[in-house]
C-alpha cells in the first residue's frame, strides 16, 4: 500500500484519483511516499526519509525547497497549464478593468447611496459618468511577455478579441509556440515590446533573470500610458518604479492579484487577493494532474512535469523495474550496465535522459532484483538514488 500525504484542500476529484486498494491518502500520514500540496510551505519542515516525489498543485513551486530534495532523489512535480484558463480569463477581466474605468465608477456609485430622490440619483449617476470613458480593446496593442501555457492562452484570446498581440519570451518551447496563434508577433528584447504596446502581461516565473524586471529602466522604454496587469509574481515589479510611473502619467494602469503595501491606496492601482488559479475548475484540474503524475511516478517510475529532474518515460515490459538518479557525469550508465553484465542480468528495456546536472535512467531487467543488487547499484560513485518500482 502506497502513501500519500496531503496538505491544504485538495480537490476531492484529484484524490478520488488514487486507487483505494493500492493508496491510501491522509494529511496525517507520518511515513508518506509522496506529498500532494498547494501553497503550503516546505521550507522550515524536516521531511520523513519515506518521501520520493512532491507535487504541487499549481505552477509555482516557491513554498517548496527544490534544490534540497534534488540530492536526495525526491521528484518535484508541478502542474502547468492546469490553471491556464482560469488565469487568462482574470488577464481579460484586468484588461477590461484598466480600460474602461469600472472599479473607479463604482466607487463613484457607491457614493451616492445616501441619495433618496429617484430623479436626483438618475442626474447624478449621468452627469458622473463623463469622468470615466474609456477605451476599447480592438485595435490596441498587448504585449505578452512569457509565452508558456499561460501567455499562449492569453495571446490567441488577445487576437480574437482583435487586438496586435507582440510576445517576448526568450526561452520559449518547441511546443509552446506550436500553440501561439501564427499573428502574434515577436520582440527581440523587453524594452522593444514595452515602447510598442498598450497594455503589458507578465506570465514568467520569478527566478534571479526576472525578479524587478519591471523596474525604472523598463518603464523608461514603455510607451506613455501603458497599463501594466501582473498577474504572475509579485517579486516581478519594483514597488516604487511603479509608483513613479503612476505618478508621472508614463504608466496609464497597474493592475494586480500581489497586493503590495505602497499601491493598495494608489489611485491608477487596482490590486484584488492571488486569484489567478482560484476557481472550481483549476484547483480540480490541477489536482488531477499532481495526483496522476505521482500515480505514475510511484506505479511505474515515470517523470512528467518535474521542475529538478528530466522528463523520462517508458512503458512496462514483462520484467523487473528499477530506477537510478546520478550525477550527469560520463561512464556512470556505462558502469552500471557492466555491473548488471557482470552479474549475468539481462537488460530488456532502458531510457536514459539528462536535466542540468542531474541524469535518470528507468531500466527493466529479466532476473528479480535482490537486495544485494539495489545495494551494489547504490554503490556506484555519483549514483546518489536508486528504487525498485
Amino acid at each position: 500500500m502506497k502513501k500519500i500525504r496531503t496538505y491544504n484542500n485538495i480537490a476531492t476529484v484529484g484524490l478520488n484519483k488514487f486507487p483505494a486498494n493500492h493508496y491510501e491518502v491522509d494529511a496525517a500520514c507520518e511515513t508518506p511516499d509522496a506529498i500532494l500540496l498547494r501553497s503550503h510551505k516546505l521550507h522550515n519542515e524536516v521531511l520523513p526519509s519515506s518521501v520520493l516525489a512532491i507535487a504541487r498543485a499549481g505552477a509555482g513551486v516557491n513554498n517548496i525547497p527544490v534544490s534540497d530534495y534534488t540530492p536526495k532523489g525526491i521528484v518535484v512535480f508541478n502542474t502547468p497549464g492546469a490553471n491556464a484558463n482560469a488565469v487568462k480569463e482574470l488577464v481579460l477581466t484586468s484588461l477590461l478593468l484598466g480600460s474602461r474605468g469600472i472599479t473607479q465608477s463604482m466607487d463613484y456609485v457607491a457614493t451616492l447611496a445616501s441619495e433618496t430622490d429617484a430623479a436626483e440619483l438618475n442626474k447624478k449617476v449621468e452627469a458622473g459618468k463623463k469622468q470615466y470613458g474609456g477605451t476599447e480593446l480592438i485595435g490596441k496593442t498587448l504585449g505578452v511577455v512569457g509565452l508558456g501555457a499561460i501567455g499562449a492562452k492569453v495571446a490567441n484570446m488577445a487576437i480574437s478579441l482583435g487586438m496586435k498581440v507582440i510576445g517576448y519570451d526568450p526561452a520559449l518551447s518547441v511546443e509552446a509556440a506550436w500553440q501561439l496563434s501564427s499573428q502574434v508577433s515577436r520582440a527581440e528584447n523587453l524594452n522593444s515590446l514595452l515602447a510598442r504596446s498598450d497594455y503589458v502581461t507578465l506570465h514568467v516565473p520569478a527566478i534571479k533573470p526576472t525578479i524587478g524586471m519591471m523596474n525604472e529602466d523598463a518603464f523608461s522604454a514603455a510607451k506613455d500610458g501603458m497599463v501594466l496587469i501582473n498577474l504572475a509574481r509579485g517579486e516581478l515589479v519594483d514597488e516604487a518604479a511603479v509608483i513613479s510611473a503612476l505618478d508621472s502619467g508614463k504608466l496609464g494602469a497597474h493592475l494586480s492579484d500581489f497586493p503590495s503595501e505602497g499601491l493598495i491606496n494608489h489611485g491608477k492601482s487596482t490590486l484584488f487577493p492571488h486569484l489567478g488559479a482560484s476557481t472550481v475548475e483549476a484547483e480540480e484540474n490541477c489536482a488531477v494532474m499532481g495526483a496522476n503524475q505521482l500515480i505514475d511516478f510511484l506505479d511505474n517510475g515515470n517523470i512528467v512535469n518535474s521542475v529538478n529532474f528530466p522528463a523520462v518515460a517508458m512503458e512496462r515490459t514483462t520484467g523487473y523495474r528499477l530506477t537510478f538518479a546520478n550525477d550527469n557525469i560520463p561512464k556512470v550508465l556505462g558502469t552500471i550496465l557492466n555491473l548488471l553484465a557482470d552479474l549475468n542480468i539481462n537488460v530488456l528495456d532502458m531510457v536514459n535522459k539528462s536535466r542540468d546536472d542531474i541524469a535518470y535512467t528507468i531500466v527493466d531487467i529479466e532476473q528479480e532484483p535482490t537486495p544485494a543488487l539495489l545495494e551494489k547499484l547504490s554503490s556506484v560513485e555519483h549514483v546518489f538514488h536508486v528504487r525498485r518500482v
